[in-house]
């Protein structure tokens, strides 16, 4: 939590410190300092969930053409696989 935290700390000091070397503005600086992480959070959220769905597609693809994919989950593939 600790190292989520300064992360926080550091981002929003980067946000403020670039809009306002960008526009001379305190008050903009800050504003973007604390919009932008909240907007960028739920860009993250649904970059998940599309990471997630091609994740879910190309095991499926890997489960059809690969007749021993439980054995190629592992760090040796088994013969015959197309990994």
């Amino acid at each position: 939590m600790k190292k989520t935290a300064t992360f926080a700390i550091v981002h929003f000091c980067v946000a403020f410190t670039v809009t306002y070397l960008l526009t001379g503005s305190w008050v903009l600086g800050g504003l973007i300092a604390l919009i932008e992480p909240a907007i960028n959070t739920v860009a993250y959220f649904f970059h998940e969930k599309v990471w997630g769905y091609f994740d879910r597609q190309r095991k499926q693809q890997e489960a059809h053409t690969c007749p021993y994919f439980a054995e190629c989950q592992g760090p040796a593939s088994a013969p015959g696989c197309s990994r």
